[in-house]
């Protein structure tokens, strides 16, 4: 029911990569050794998509190539207020014991950038206030009191501007002592999911403090999510979000993603699904031996040239196995059906809800599953398509009205004593031939063709006692 966290092998940290997203890392490194001098490179893809798995793939993979890195999950340390104390916890752990009493010189001179001064005058003017007899004395306290605390940033700005070069400085010494003439790579991952206003001091702090040579930042984020903790923190979508990022990454580079079918493939491996479809008792059902193949190839389908993450597929693969167990070994699964099903509930929720209470026309139910599936047509797969169409229209139909004989028809028997389609495929129009083909062999003989929606949501919906 849940998907464990990779392996990271770390003599061969790709191994048990199924994306082949190695090709990937040896780009950024290249890129990393071509300016090496140090900037600040943004993995951008959307949540979901395995950046994390990546970038720790890819750290084990250039501390194999003796890079200094330092891995750092800005979602896991926001409880912590100052990123700069964080940030400086993680370089830490670089430190030997020749290069230690440099790192506590930089601490030393991180520790001035990280004060805060008390107003001075606070209790003076507590007192005041908590003695209301001279409201006069009050104010001149008041007044004072700001201005001996204006003078006293002033002072503290020009402490702190020196602190800063200082800081830079002794930094830029302590990682050259330790990164055997390499750049030392700090990966700072889930940056979007953190607090807004600690994302953002995080950047800014990467920003000030830390622009040194021979370190290399990667932040591994969405941008778009990032983009709106920016604007969180400011308190206005007029934020160009975009344009205030660009003043922090110099490079941005994305995950391409991976080829048509491959993850499923391995979801369907890592789940065992060959569990239930691969069963003798299962597969002696000449209707039911291509389940497995039914199964991976609108998987196939319904994956391509959609906007869905990898973390969502495999939501949609673990539903799929979970409901499964409801079905018994004799049962029909219908799997572009029942997938299809699947996959919208996920995806498209208040589509699901409308199919679950009937609430659609055999109209609008076709342009619903056009909306879905029509950026995915082509000839490879326009066969499949129509052959969801058909079981979708057909146990949809059955479902609108309880009385067999009274429910409306998708098609009738013509004066020529020949079937007659009613409707009009939404797949391909000038193929409605074969449409009532593939509805004319569901109802044909045992095959199942009498069996309503709800088989299949009561089955989806883990309404049903778990058989196997």
């Amino acid at each position: 029911m849940k998907h464990s966290e990779l392996e990271i092998l770390e003599e061969n940290p790709f191994e048990n990569c199924r994306l082949d997203r190695e090709k990937y890392a040896k780009v950024l490194t290249n890129i990393i050794n071509s300016y090496s001098y140090g900037f600040v490179l943004a993995i951008n893809n959307k949540w979901g998509t395995g950046k994390t798995t990546f970038v720790k793939m890819w750290e084990q993979d250039l501390k194999n190539k003796d890079y200094q890195t330092v891995y750092f999950n800005a979602w896991e340390n926001d409880f912590e207020n100052n990123p700069l104390t964080a940030l400086m916890g993680e370089l830490k752990t670089l430190t030997t014991k020749s290069t230690e009493p440099e790192f506590k010189s930089t601490l030393k001179k991180a520790a001035t950038l990280t004060k805060h001064i008390a107003p001075i005058v606070a209790k003076a003017i507590a007192d005041r206030y908590i003695d209301t007899i001279s409201v006069k004395d009050a104010i001149i306290g008041v007044t004072k009191g700001l201005s001996d605390v204006f003078e006293n940033d002033v002072n503290e700005y020009s402490k702190k501007k020196k602190s800063i070069s200082e800081f830079r400085k002794s930094l830029s010494e302590f990682i050259a002592n330790t990164n055997k003439g390499k750049p030392l790579v700090f990966i700072i991952d889930e940056l979007d999911r953190c607090r807004p206003d600690y994302a953002v001091s995080i950047l800014e702090q990467v920003k000030h403090f830390f622009s040194v040579p021979n370190i290399i930042f990667v932040l591994s984020i969405d941008k778009i999510q990032l983009g709106n903790a920016v604007r969180g923190v400011y308190g206005s979508d007029m934020i160009d979000a975009d344009e205030y990022l660009r003043r922090f990454i110099d490079l941005e580079y994305s995950i391409p993603e991976p080829e048509t079918g491959v993850f499923s493939e391995y979801l369907y491996e890592y789940f065992n699904f060959d569990e239930f479809f691969a069963t003798p008792e299962r597969t002696k059902y000449s209707e039911l031996k291509f389940d497995k193949t039914d199964f991976l190839k609108i998987a196939r389908i319904l994956f391509s040239n959609s906007n869905i993450s990898l973390r969502e597929q495999e939501k949609i693969f673990i539903l799929a196995r979970v409901s499964l167990r409801t079905f018994a070994q004799n049962n029909f699964i219908f799997p572009f059906i029942y997938l299809f099903l699947i996959f919208v509930k996920i995806k498209k929720t208040d589509l699901y809800n409308k199919i679950k209470l009937q609430n659609l026309t055999i109209k609008q139910l076709q342009e619903y599953l056009f909306e879905i599936v029509g950026n995915k047509i082509n000839e490879d797969n326009e066969r499949e398509l129509m052959v969801l169409e058909a079981y979708l229209l057909n146990f949809y139909n059955n479902s609108l009205n309880s009385d067999y004989y009274q429910k409306s028809k998708l098609y009738e028997r013509g004066e020529d004593g020949n079937n007659k389609l009613l409707i009009s495929s939404i797949i391909n129009k000038t193929k409605d031939i074969d449409l009532l083909s593939f509805i004319e062999s569901i109802n044909r003989g045992r095959s199942g063709g009498d069996l309503k929606l709800k088989y299949f949501l009561a089955k989806i919906e883990l309404l049903e006692e778990i058989k196997i």
